[in-house]
């Protein structure tokens, strides 16, 4: 058994997510960890809100709420999303616990001690009309490498450059068009220098990473500068120095924290299993690997700002040094890293409606629909379109008309002829038969190769070639005609729940609700598929600090591990069968494109009110 960690990148708590968040980080990851947890690995598996930053303060003020109300809204609405949508998560919390601020100090004080932060002074963005600090990713401008337009106050996403907001040309805030002043303040900055040639020495010695991740990671090492940590913000984690702890002005970057979230959730989670030091065997034993599912726009602070992090604590740049009271912490084995989805042709945005939110596709789909449509079309390798027209058809040509008629068709069979699981006549077998059993048997291979080299678009369709044959299969055998001979038929029927149950094995981490029911109609009892819930809790550093989290009993109790064909038990009831999947009507697809120009036209006027407005105050 190996301890596999697989971390989740955090949604940002400004806002609800969308189809487009969740296809990059979240199906992606669940799938991995499920099919982990089936071949009997120990995963943990572990994100949160993210809810520093400026962001959170500009959402708020448009709002007229507090910055904490805010987090604390989202952090709820996420969670609910993403447990609807079946994520595993062992722990899924946020980063304005005592645990995580707790976590990030000491993490920043050994990154210090080792002398790889120090303190020196930056040109910031300011706003004039707030006198707030501007997130860098909020001011846009001219490339001066490139020359390219709309390139971000960090990165040009042309020319993949790093960028300081002060180099841009004509930058303006995208907040409210304003040009922002720059002023010098005092900051303290992580030496990314001192740990280039580690972080880069890692970086080449990573093996079967996706080619786009590790190339775009490569990239990243032409020229490295140290980056600044803090900002002048009071929103966000005191920075732990004297002098600084109490000024409620300055406060640790977002992106600084954020990261290091994965590794206070992990902790977070053993103190919360009355395991205190759990954490360590997935974070302290080379052996024990660490997989990080994001999009692709995070893919610098997961292969350079993160690892950059873990070598500073672990004393392993060219500084030397010591690791702290955590331990030495374990680089990342891979960074998997998704392309970007659109939708129907356009760039997600939440402002001009181009958005289909979590919670409002699960309030009228199967939820299985929407994980498998992501897996079987989702941005894997390359950039990706969700069209409801595709949504729609994947759905009622593969879910309900191949995979979910053939196990009804099985499962009624069985349960008309025989009422129960019949037996496997050697004598009545045929070489299609053995065929069949052995290709569904030996699929876990294949696809199991496919999944572990996150693969998982090939991994689904191979499955679903699977499905092809079985139903190719039964069609020829034709048992509905077969009369007066019982062990015929009942080794046709055995031989088709058979290859089912593989295949709704092979399914399981793809489908793992309808997965649950497929194990039922074949006369399964008990959890197959375990799934996740919200939990109430309260703050294991800040009494009367509450809030929910995403946990679950994900341990799977069959002495033989899942990922393998398990035998059928000869004499199992097998019910009456209900539909597993349904078909979406095809005039679903005219309605969802007529409401999706509806909220463009809604959410790009109210916008460019919301811009005026704005414009206006300046102007006063």
């Amino acid at each position: 058994m190996t301890h596999i960690l697989v971390n989740v990148a955090w949604p940002y708590a400004n806002g609800p997510r969308h189809i487009g968040h969740v296809a990059g980080f979240g199906v992606p990851s669940d799938v991995y960890a499920r099919y982990e947890r089936m071949k009997g690995n120990d995963v943990l598996m572990v994100s949160g809100t993210d809810e520093h930053g400026t962001p959170i303060l500009v959402e708020a003020d448009k709002e007229g709420v507090s910055a904490q109300e805010l987090a604390d809204r989202y952090n709820r609405v996420i969670a609910k999303d993403l447990c609807d949508l079946g994520l595993s998560y062992d722990l899924f919390t946020r980063t304005t616990t005592g645990n995580h601020e707790r976590v990030v100090q000491e993490m920043f004080r050994q990154c210090m001690v080792n002398g790889y932060i120090y303190k020196g002074t930056q040109k910031v963005a300011i706003s004039p009309s707030t006198g707030r600090t501007l997130p860098d990713r909020y001011i846009e401008g001219t490339c001066p490498i490139c020359g390219a337009d709309g390139a971000r106050g960090d990165q040009c996403d042309n020319c993949g450059n790093e960028l300081d907001p002060d180099e841009l040309i004509n930058p303006v805030s995208k907040i409210n068009g304003e040009t922002p002043r720059f002023e010098e303040t005092e900051h303290f900055f992580l030496d990314l220098p001192a740990l280039a040639e580690a972080n880069l020495k890692w970086l080449q010695s990573r093996e079967g990473w996706r080619t786009n991740v590790i190339n775009f990671s490569l990239g990243l090492f032409k020229e490295v500068k140290p980056r600044a940590i803090t900002r002048d913000i009071d929103w966000g984690i005191p920075v732990p120095v004297d002098g600084w702890i109490d000024n409620p002005n300055k406060r640790l970057y977002v992106w600084f924290d954020a990261v290091i979230g994965y590794l206070s959730a992990s902790i977070e989670w053993a103190r919360r299993q009355g395991k205190p030091e759990a954490w360590r065997e997935w974070w302290n034993d080379s052996k024990s690997p660490a997989y990080y599912f994001m999009g692709k726009d995070n893919i610098t602070f997961h292969s350079q700002i993160w690892p950059s992090e873990i070598l500073a604590y672990d004393g392993e740049g060219s500084r030397g040094g010591e690791s702290g009271p955590l331990g030495r912490l374990n680089l990342p084995e891979q960074v998997v890293a998704s392309e970007f989805m659109t939708m129907e042709g356009k760039k997600f945005s939440s402002s001009r409606g181009v958005v289909i939110y979590v919670k409002d596709i699960l309030a009228r789909y199967p939820v299985d629909a929407v994980r498998y449509y992501i897996s079987v079309a989702g941005p894997e390798t390359s950039d990706a379109d969700f069209t409801w027209a595709e949504f729609v058809r994947h759905n009622n040509e593969e879910l309900a008309s191949s995979w979910g008629n053939l196990v009804n068709r099985v499962a009624n069979l069985i349960h008309r002829k025989f009422g129960q699981i019949p037996p496997l006549d050697e004598d009545s077998m045929t070489n299609e038969d053995r065929a069949l059993l052995e290709e569904s048997a030996t699929a876990f291979d294949v696809v199991g190769d496919l999944i572990e080299r996150h693969r998982q678009k090939a991994a689904l369709l191979e499955v679903m070639r699977l499905v092809g044959d079985i139903n190719k299969y039964i069609s020829a055998a034709e048992p509905w005609k077969i009369k007066d001979d019982d062990a015929r038929l009942g080794t046709v029927l055995h031989t088709c729940a058979q290859a089912v149950s593989d295949a709704n094995h092979l399914l399981a981490p793809f489908l793992p609700h309808s997965a649950q029911k497929v194990w039922e109609a074949l006369g399964g009892t008990g959890t197959f598929s375990p799934l996740p819930r919200i939990e109430e809790v309260e703050d294991l550093d800040k009494p009367g600090f509450k809030y929910p989290i995403i946990t679950g009993d994900y341990e799977l109790g069959s002495t033989v591990h899942p990922w393998a064909s398990e035998a059928l038990v000869v004499g199992t009831e097998v019910p009456q069968p209900s539909p597993i999947f349904e078909k979406i009507p095809e005039e679903a697809v005219a309605e969802e494109l007529d409401r999706f120009e509806a909220d463009s036209v809604r959410r790009k006027a109210a916008e460019e009110e919301r811009l005026q407005a704005e414009k206006g105050k300046l102007g006063d």
